[in-house]
């Protein structure tokens, strides 16, 4: 990929993944202040400001050098995490899985509002191909940002909501592989399990359910 092309699918990007990582991160903190827990709310993090939410290595630096070293083919990143302090909220356990549920149920809302955005664009005759790339990009953003942190392996979402789903003996040894569980997570992505058994089976499943959801609008805006 030469420099005019990595210039502009930063560009295109930049937007979708700017507000899939901070509305990801303020649900959290919103949930959990709902839910009795006010650290995230007390320390800033409940905001649509994007600046406390970027982490400098997970958020800049990570993605930029995976993106240039695979040639575009892999790109990985986090942001920094909402405090959330479990023991706070009014009734830990149960409360925990709708903490944890509320960022990827933000990105899937995303995915479906940049759909939305995308048809009404073409339904209105807009031809700008950058306004569209963003609208596609915020559609794939969303929808993988939704389906990897699904993943069932704590410090992800999906492991914190089946920490909270799962009787107590079994929640406590799972919780306590958190610790490891970014590495995990991280030699689970480099041998391409998660993008094989988890990815690509979840990523089809929620076009699909964006495709269903979006279909009575094509109907509507069809000529």
């Amino acid at each position: 990929m030469n420099f005019s092309d990595l210039i502009q699918t930063v560009l295109i990007y930049a937007l979708p993944v700017i507000f899939a990582i901070t509305l990801h991160e303020a649900a959290h903190g919103y949930v959990a202040h709902r839910l009795g827990d006010n650290t995230a709310w007390m320390m800033g993090r409940v905001t649509l400001n994007p600046i406390p939410h970027i982490d400098p290595m997970g958020t800049l630096v990570m993605p930029v050098l995976l993106f240039l070293a695979t040639g575009g083919n892999f790109l990985f990143g986090y942001a920094r995490p909402v405090p959330v302090r479990f023991g706070n909220l009014n009734h830990p356990k149960r409360d925990m899985v709708w903490v944890a549920l509320a960022g990827p149920a933000i990105n899937l809302a995303q995915a479906l509002v940049w759909g939305i955005a995308l048809y009404l664009c073409v339904g209105m005759g807009v031809n700008e191909r950058f306004v569209l790339e963003v609208c596609k990009a915020g559609i794939k953003v969303n929808a993988v940002m939704f389906a990897f942190n699904l993943f069932p392996l704590p410090p992800l979402d999906g492991g914190r909501i089946l920490v909270g789903l799962l009787p107590w003996k079994q929640a406590v040894w799972l919780s306590k592989v958190e610790p490891w569980g970014f590495y995990i997570v991280m030699a689970l992505v480099v041998m391409g399990v998660i993008n094989s058994l988890w990815m690509a089976p979840l990523m089809t499943l929620t076009f699909e359910l964006l495709s269903l959801l979006l279909s009575p609008l094509e109907f509507l805006l069809k000529p």
